[in-house]
């Protein structure tokens, strides 16, 4: 554990990356593993990871993130898009796929399904896109992590219009909103402002309350 907490001392916010340096392929596989592999409210996994590596792409991107460096000076650029809403099909595929992969079923299980069945989809499709993009933030966090592990460096993003990045991505025709960008790539020494600056942190006192 220490090593892991070691990793995050080191990881930063990473405004210059060497845009000569790009990561190598098993280390973005890990990192996108670690983002499916995470936890999601009810296993319904309601967020993709779309990775792009084309310049051009890339650059609309950029156009479309207030002219962030990180984006085309990284190797790579992780979306993550949400779905935009909850629908029958999306549910049962993710309760037909854990019964396949289990091997069977059982009436909790199915009873289960039904309750989501009969909730999610009747509500706001703006409510159960903001849920499932709360889904797609845990992904993130774990994606931040594994690349911090990997000592790849890597920057969580929002400044972006979204609408604009899904049309470049074409993520509406897919039922997806973008919701997180991460750039991955590694630090530029020497050319980063942020790179020697004390990590901060409110202490243990002020961030943790222990109700005994």
């Amino acid at each position: 554990m220490s090593t892991l907490l070691d990793k995050l001392q080191w990881r930063y916010a990473t405004k210059k990356m060497d845009a000569t340096q790009a990561v190598a392929q098993d280390k973005v596989h890990r990192i996108i593993e670690a983002a499916r592999l995470a936890p999601t409210s009810s296993g319904l996994q309601p967020f993709e990871v779309v990775v792009v590596t084309n310049p051009e792409v890339r650059a609309q991107i950029q156009a479309a993130a207030h002219g962030q460096a990180q984006i085309t000076e990284g190797s790579h650029l992780l979306v993550f898009a949400a779905w935009n809403n909850y629908t029958a099909e999306r549910i049962n595929h993710m309760f037909d796929l854990t019964n396949t992969e289990r091997g069977g079923t059982n009436e909790g299980w199915e009873n289960y399904r039904q309750m989501l069945l009969n909730n999610y989809p009747a509500r706001d499709a703006q409510v159960n896109f903001e849920h499932a993009a709360r889904q797609a933030y845990i992904g993130l966090a774990a994606s931040l992590i594994a690349a911090a592990f990997e000592e790849v460096d890597s920057t969580p993003m929002e400044g972006f219009d979204p609408a604009k990045v899904d049309e470049i991505l074409k993520l509406s025709a897919r039922g997806l909103r973008s919701v997180a960008l991460m750039p991955l790539g590694y630090r530029l020494n020497g050319q980063d402002w942020l790179q020697n600056l004390k990590k901060v942190r409110r202490p243990l006192s002020e961030f943790v309350t222990e109700v005994k």
